[in-house]
């Protein structure tokens, strides 16, 4: 196989496309080019390596032993620089792709986007709202608010706040219920998400080391503002972190019975590829949220 003195570019886009149609009619289709240009476009690429790609046959093509070879590496290069393209593109633009999990979203992110705008104007905010880890080699994803030690190899990772949380219930369950002189007083009470480990994690900083949580209802809310809702309609006790929920407590819609605060280690976290790290739309949301989050969770 000789090697070529230039990289043959649109001879090679043109095997890709067929290879993965297996179609000189359809790669031409997607290519902008006729039929006949895209075989001779696959046939300068074999004259310059030395063998044949692929297999023709009426009305069918294969790809040969050599063309099955070469098409995973091709295929990967491809892909390689579309998302190199679409990484710029995306810098360029005015909109900002952003998934979070939608406890931070519903409870903090969309109560700060006024400020956002005020001082981003002409930003845009694409939210996605999950618990789903997202994959930034394969998602359209800017920035990712995410929650964990902030150990992701490849990312930037700014720690927004620490992870803490501590019981709440509603003024009307914390009446009815009588007085709380002890943390073991609240199994009294329904306990909402049980099964949530935050619940032992808590109730033994509080001095409880074995709480009887076996009799509570396995009720599991997978996510922390729904059981926030609940706690709210007196429907049980339900551990929250305190931040999300300063506009309730202020409002009277939710009490926390005992100081005792607890964190499990974890944080929230803003990720985004380091490749990226200089683009202009990451900056400036980068700054912001830094800063907004300073002064409530600080």
């Amino acid at each position: 196989m000789t090697t070529p003195k230039q990289l043959p570019l649109n001879a090679l886009r043109a095997f890709e496309a067929t290879a993965r149609l297996m179609s000189f009619t359809k790669a031409g289709e997607e290519l902008g080019l006729t039929q006949a240009a895209v075989s001779y476009q696959i046939r300068l690429l074999e004259e310059q390596l030395g063998r044949p790609l692929f297999v023709r046959k009426p009305r069918q093509i294969a790809l040969t032993p050599a063309g099955e070879r070469l098409l995973p590496e091709v295929s990967e290069a491809f892909t390689m620089l579309r998302k190199a393209i679409g990484s710029f593109t995306r810098d360029d633009d005015g909109t900002i792709v952003l998934t979070a999990t939608p406890t931070f979203t519903a409870q903090w992110l969309t109560r700060h986007l006024v400020s956002f705008h005020q001082r981003n104007p002409g930003m845009a905010l694409q939210l996605f709202s999950t618990h789903r880890m997202c994959y930034f080699d394969s998602d359209p994803i800017d920035i990712a608010i995410r929650v964990g030690d902030g150990n992701w190899p490849g990312l930037e990772a700014h720690k927004l706040f620490q992870t803490d949380f501590t019981p709440m219930l509603s003024p009307a369950l914390l009446a009815k219920a009588g007085p709380l002189d002890h943390p073991a007083d609240l199994l009294r009470l329904p306990i909402l998400d049980p099964r949530d480990p935050w619940w032992l994690h808590w109730f033994r900083e509080a001095g409880v080391p074995e709480p009887d949580l076996k009799d509570q209802p396995p009720n599991q809310f997978g996510a922390q503002m729904l059981e926030a809702n609940a706690a709210m309609a007196g429907q049980g006790v339900a551990i929250l972190t305190p931040g999300f929920y300063r506009a309730e407590i202020a409002a009277g819609l939710l009490v926390t019975p005992f100081p005792q605060l607890s964190s499990d280690r974890s944080a929230h976290w803003l990720a985004y590829p380091k490749a990226r790290a200089g683009a202009r739309k990451i900056r400036l949301f980068r700054d912001w949220i830094l800063s907004e989050v300073a002064r409530d969770f600080t």
